[in-house]
């Protein structure tokens, strides 16, 4: 029976990269010399620090950027609230999304039953097995995925026929 696995997976290797030349970029470019702003990688939170929150926004836009770049969709990043930390120094913490909330793994459940496609979606961990009995109904699938949920960004794997 055909079936493809709906993923929320970023290439953590690039993600790691984008950080590092994120931060080499803040260490050369002059409107940041003599600042304390950095950006550094902890497990899955990209954590950036700055003087003040003009230039945070600066870093959250190289960071942006970079991740453009190197191909990682910004929409993997959720960012936190700015929290300051002493004097004027403010930081904040980007989660990078990795694997499909149960919410959303239910919104997309929802979805495939509702659509009237002869296929099921099953919640597997943080990935959503969808089968069906034909390769054209999975590719509808696919399509309606996509449009209904464009706010995540979504990856389809292991497509078997």
């Amino acid at each position: 029976m055909p079936s493809f696995d709906t993923v929320l997976e970023p290439n953590l290797v690039e993600v790691k990269n984008a950080v590092e030349q994120t931060q080499r970029e803040i260490g050369t470019r002059f409107d940041f010399k003599g600042s304390s702003a950095a950006v550094e990688l902890k497990d899955h939170d990209i954590i950036a620090h700055a003087d003040s929150e003009f230039q945070l926004q600066q870093v959250e836009d190289i960071l942006r950027n970079k991740l453009t770049k190197r191909q990682v969709d910004v929409r993997f990043l959720d960012p936190g609230k700015v929290e300051k930390i002493g004097g004027d120094k403010v930081k904040q913490v980007f989660r990078v999304r990795s694997g499909i909330g149960s919410e959303d793994a239910k919104k997309i459940q929802q979805l495939i039953k509702g659509s009237k496609l002869k296929v099921q979606a099953a919640i597997q961990g943080d990935a959503v097995r969808v089968s069906g009995a034909k390769r054209d109904d999975l590719q509808t699938a696919i399509a309606l995925i996509r449009k209904e949920m464009a706010q995540l960004p979504l990856s389809f794997e292991n497509f078997r026929d």
